[in-house]
């Protein structure tokens, strides 16, 4: 009997030796754990999409590697945890990507132009040229915008749209002929400028709500299924360029559930689905959206796709981010801040009464303190009845949130998602409202009352999906113009901005435990960055793309010295489309 208990025992440890064998080992880097500031290893282990071990490229390698095992020599370059934008349009932006022309990048706005002349020269007639957002004329050599003249000039023949942050848009002539516009057109809370005879110019400004822009965006050409599904893999591949992961859809307007999210959620089903995605469900009908979550709510779905795609990582989806139009904290800084209606408790109460009793994440799009007062009165009446108790729920933007309102996030244990918007729109903020005098949002304030943050960047309509970008606003606090926004001293340190886009956000999707650290049992979903973040200046930040990122532990994107593990990827269609010819994100003009 002791025979056969000591054949089993060796047997056994044989077995559990064979499982600790890595199928992927990366070594000779500087791999930042991101457990604590300044902890680096240089390699780590991975099976079956997980990590096994780090460690010294000497060790690992002797304790993990097999004939079988993969190993990729990162050369000595820094190596970092996939990062994870807790607030971005990824679905609707998926569905888009191919028919959009991106300035995002873009130096200057004669180079902007061109590239908008040189569209208009391949499009098929009756297709829309379009920019939607990504852009400001601070990040400009000229420092200012087209004007409808020049757009007019440079495309006389085919319609155009442009979007310029929340608060306007220009339609040159050939579009208003296209769309029927003229002086009767009218859009709830929107003007459509007209000059002195009556006649449209083209431009649109949002004064209470951006309805013209939208609606107007809505009518433009959408891509076909099969370009939907090109165009979502294309636009996650471009996520993969610059590091990314994982990211969490706010879910938006113009998004409706499920019949948008069917694409990404096909990708998931052929495994063909490059980032994590977690997301939340929007409710699009004015006076509908209590029906909406109460129909959700009974019929949810769970549809994990290996992790891939989830419903907010949890095992039901969540609502948000606007959850009743009432609540529609819009922030156009070109215009005063709008007052919310007197209906926002009763139209929002219901409905977080709902989620509360069936344990639904939820977030809340929140902009200014008084609103957010408002809000949190709403959540502390409904607690009294129904406690929170721990349930996961935040608010995402919350740029001039006040310290008593922090308290009382806290006290409901709420989390904030923060964005980058002040980057883009920090220059007409000084305008309306002066230099702040303190960090908006105040993000280190949030760390240091221990209020779970994560960062993003609410992409694509106004801000660039770039983390690098947002990165350089956190460790700077400038905006994309250059204009010190941010006191220098309540800027964030390099560790600290970091650990926002990785650990931070893995919280706004219940993944704290399962990713934003590169520590063993967490997801082997890492990046190789073509520069070193912790030693290169600041503004070189801006610079930085992945030189090689892996998701579950298999390689989604490969440049420079590690093209050759690069995978292949469908040809963009269709083609006409701006990506093929121009990308995304422009580095070089």
């Amino acid at each position: 009997m002791k025979q056969i208990f000591v054949i089993l025992l060796f047997f056994f440890g044989l077995l559990v030796q064979s499982q600790e064998k890595a199928d992927l080992i990366i070594y000779n880097g500087k791999i930042a754990t991101m457990q604590k500031p300044g902890e680096f290893v240089q390699a780590l282990a991975t099976k079956n999409g997980i990590i096994l071990a780090t460690g010294t490229s000497k060790s690992i390698l002797e304790s993990y590697k097999t004939t079988a095992t993969k190993t990729i020599d990162v050369k000595g370059k820094t190596v970092v945890p996939g990062l994870n934008d807790s607030h971005i349009h990824v679905i609707r932006e998926g569905l888009n990507y191919n028919s959009e022309l991106r300035w995002d990048g873009v130096k200057t706005l004669k180079r902007a132009m061109e590239m908008l002349k040189e569209q208009a020269a391949r499009t098929p007639p009756g297709v829309w040229i379009k920019v939607i957002g990504g852009w400001n004329e601070f990040g400009f050599e000229e420092k200012r915008q087209p004007t409808i003249d020049e757009i007019n000039a440079a495309v006389p023949d085919k319609p155009v749209f442009i979007t310029y942050l929340y608060g306007k848009a220009f339609l040159n002539k050939k579009g208003i002929e296209v769309l029927g516009y003229n002086k009767d057109t009218h859009y709830e809370g929107s003007v459509l400028e007209q000059d002195k005879n009556g006649n449209l110019t083209g431009l649109m400004f949002a004064k209470e709500t951006p309805k013209a822009i939208y609606t107007t965006l809505g009518l433009t050409t959408k891509l076909t299924p099969e370009e939907r599904i090109n165009s979502s893999l294309q636009f996650n591949r471009e996520l993969n360029r610059f590091g990314l992961t994982s990211v969490i859809d706010a879910a938006g307007g113009s998004q409706n559930y499920p019949a948008d999210y069917s694409t990404s959620m096909e990708l998931a089903k052929q495994g063909k689905l490059n980032l994590r995605i977690s997301y939340y469900l929007f409710a699009q009908q004015k006076g509908k959206e209590l029906q909406d979550y109460e129909k959700w709510v009974s019929e949810t779905v769970i549809n994990k796709n290996d992790n891939l795609l989830t419903a907010n990582g949890y095992t039901e989806e969540g609502a948000g981010e606007n959850i009743v139009a009432s609540a529609a904290d819009f922030e156009n800084f070109l215009e005063p801040r709008i007052v919310l209606s007197d209906e926002m408790e009763k139209d929002l109460e219901p409905i977080i009464r709902l989620l509360v009793k069936n344990r639904w994440p939820f977030r809340l799009h929140a902009t200014y303190g008084e609103s957010i007062d408002r809000m949190l009165n709403v959540f502390e009446k409904v607690n009294k009845d129904i406690p929170f108790n721990g349930l996961r729920w935040f608010f995402d933007h919350a740029e001039t949130i006040t310290p008593q309102e922090l308290d009382r996030v806290k006290a409901l244990n709420g989390g904030i998602a923060v964005q980058f918007r002040m980057y883009f729109q920090g220059e007409l903020y000084q305008k309306m409202y002066g230099t702040p005098k303190t960090q908006l949002p105040p993000i280190k304030s949030m760390l240091a009352m221990g209020i779970p943050v994560g960062m993003g960047t609410d992409a694509t309509r106004i801000s660039t999906y770039n983390p690098w970008m947002a990165l350089h606003w956190l460790i700077t606090g400038k905006t994309l113009g250059g204009m010190q926004f941010w006191p220098k001293d309540q800027v964030l340190d390099k560790f600290t901005a970091l650990q926002l886009y990785t650990a931070g956000s893995a919280w706004f999707s219940g993944e704290e435990k399962e990713k934003g650290k590169l520590v063993k049992g967490m997801y082997a979903d890492f990046s190789v960055l073509s520069e070193d973040y912790f030693t290169i200046s600041a503004d070189k930040v801006r610079n930085i793309e992945s030189d090689l990122t892996l998701v579950n532990g298999k390689v989604v994107y490969g440049a420079r010295d590690f093209k050759a593990l690069d995978p292949e990827i469908a040809p963009v269609i269709p083609d006409w489309s701006p990506v093929k010819y121009f990308g995304g994100y422009t580095k070089k003009l």
